[in-house]
């Protein structure tokens, strides 16, 4: 097993369409204001740009993020990572009854080299921050949409 690779999957459910969900999600640079871990998403050109964000613990991440997929019509969402974090991440999102259901898939290397050299006892406590973590963004965007 390598210690430095997660595979991360959450499901949302939201009370909102799956139309409005996806124009949220697609707007990767106004993440800062509904989604409290991510600290900053600055544009590098059309389809990159470069995120920090950090949950529980006190440690940032940095990575650059390159659209691979921008599918409104699937509505679906794609990028790779660079940085301290190397990989892919995704959502789809559909609808499912009277609401949405997104789902935020990532496969990852951690690449910074603290988290590197803490990769065997930090585990369970990253994969614990990276929960509070998303908690923090469904309840940020569930909020978001009230407002759209």
């Amino acid at each position: 097993m390598d210690w430095c690779r997660y595979r991360f999957r959450s499901v949302w459910r939201l009370a909102a369409p799956p139309d409005a969900v996806y124009a949220v999600l697609e707007r990767a640079e106004e993440y800062p204001r509904w989604w409290p871990q991510v600290r900053e998403v600055a544009s590098v050109d059309d389809t990159t740009g470069t995120a920090r964000f950090r949950s529980l613990l006190p440690y940032e991440l940095v990575v650059t993020v390159r659209a691979q997929r921008q599918d409104p019509a699937a509505r679906v969402l794609e990028a790779d990572l660079s940085g301290d974090l190397e990989g892919w991440v995704r959502w789809t999102v559909t609808a499912e009854g009277s609401g949405t259901r997104a789902v935020y898939e990532q496969e990852v290397e951690v690449r910074a080299r603290l988290l590197r050299a803490l990769a065997v006892p930090g585990r369970p406590v990253f994969r614990v921050n990276h929960a509070l973590m998303m908690r923090g963004g469904r309840r940020g965007l569930a909020a978001r949409l009230l407002s759209v």
